[in-house]
């Protein structure tokens, strides 16, 4: 009783002569990063709003309806002056359960099929690109413009560039078909069967990812040193050893950016899939975004569904980003 008497003695004695009391050492801390940082606070501040709005709340509000059986039925829905109440119910994990222990028989089949797009898609990409920059990366007449050419998928926009190909492709006024029927050979279905779209579909998503893989790959060519390249032909090795032992570690910084950054993109490439095939086709190549896509949109649409598929993408794609930027970074510390 004394103690708190005197402490409130001295807070008054404090107040009285116009001194303030302690702060806490947080607001304290907080306080001092605004008096000091006070404009990079206020520049981040517009862009943390902009990505709370656009990333942060979708994805909140994707995980809540993850958790719920909600589709096109049991949703809040306002038709003029008539309004029905949502009727949708919390569920919890059951939607999990029902994908990944294999009662919904799309998953694992659609799961399959997006590693061997991912796979097959940065495989090329990386390699077609790399040997692209290899040769670009040399002396020679046209450079520049070769280089230019090359660029010219990635500056296209992505849609244009598909629905150029889709006309390529296509059966009857294809520049494909036409080429080989003026040769003698009969016309080809390029996108009726599911082998064929599958084919399809990696070749548009090469030809539009080998731009981006060769000026990634050409800039971290131009930073290895020359003097490594003379101090390995003086040691006699071959052009082989030469890109085996000089070319490829010097590369391994950029290219393991540039795969990671591929397999991202690619398990989430919706628009070459949908926009190459739209509705002609019957399911097998349909990615895991694909598929949740239709599962939200085509029929009775099914939120509780999409959404799940949506947040499982979202976890194996973290746990893959996670799983290899720990692997590469124990591979450049060896």
């Amino acid at each position: 009783m004394t103690m708190t008497t005197a402490a409130s003695t001295g807070h008054s004695d404090k107040t009285a002569r116009g001194e303030q009391p302690p702060r806490p050492a947080r607001v304290s801390a907080l306080r001092r990063s605004w008096d000091k940082y006070w404009y990079a606070w206020a520049m981040v501040t517009p862009v943390a709003v902009v990505m709370a709005v656009l990333v942060l709340y979708p994805l909140g509000y994707g995980v809540y309806q993850s958790l719920t059986d909600a589709n096109e039925a049991n949703v809040a829905t306002t038709i003029g002056a008539f309004h029905r109440p949502a009727t949708y119910h919390f569920v919890g994990l059951d939607n999990y359960w029902h994908v990944l222990s294999g009662s919904d028989s799309d998953f694992y089949p659609r799961l399959v099929w997006t590693i061997v797009w991912t796979v097959s898609c940065v495989a090329l990409q990386v390699g077609l690109g790399m040997g692209l920059a290899v040769l670009l990366n040399r002396k020679m007449r046209l450079r520049g413009f070769y280089r230019a050419m090359l660029i010219l998928p990635w500056a296209v926009p992505s849609f244009i560039g598909v629905f150029a190909w889709r006309l390529m492709l296509n059966s009857q006024y294809g520049v494909f078909n036409d080429i080989i029927t003026a040769v003698g050979l009969p016309q080809q279905d390029w996108l009726g069967t599911p082998l064929a779209q599958k084919i399809a579909v990696i070749m548009v998503n090469v030809w539009i990812g080998i731009p981006f893989n060769m000026v990634a790959v050409l800039g971290g060519l131009q930073s290895i040193p020359k003097e490594l390249y003379e101090a390995a032909e003086m040691d006699g090795a071959s052009p082989w050893q030469r890109f085996v032992n000089v070319t490829l570690p010097g590369l391994r910084p950029v290219t393991n950016t540039v795969i990671l950054l591929g397999c991202i993109w690619t398990f989430n490439m919706f628009n070459v899939i949908y926009l190459l095939l739209g509705n002609n086709t019957t399911g097998d190549t349909d990615i895991l975004v694909t598929f949740a896509f239709r599962k939200a949109f085509t029929g009775v649409s099914d939120y509780a569904g999409a959404a799940t598929y949506g947040i499982i993408i979202l976890a194996l794609l973290m746990a893959f980003s996670t799983f290899y930027r720990r692997s590469t970074l124990k591979s450049e510390q060896a």
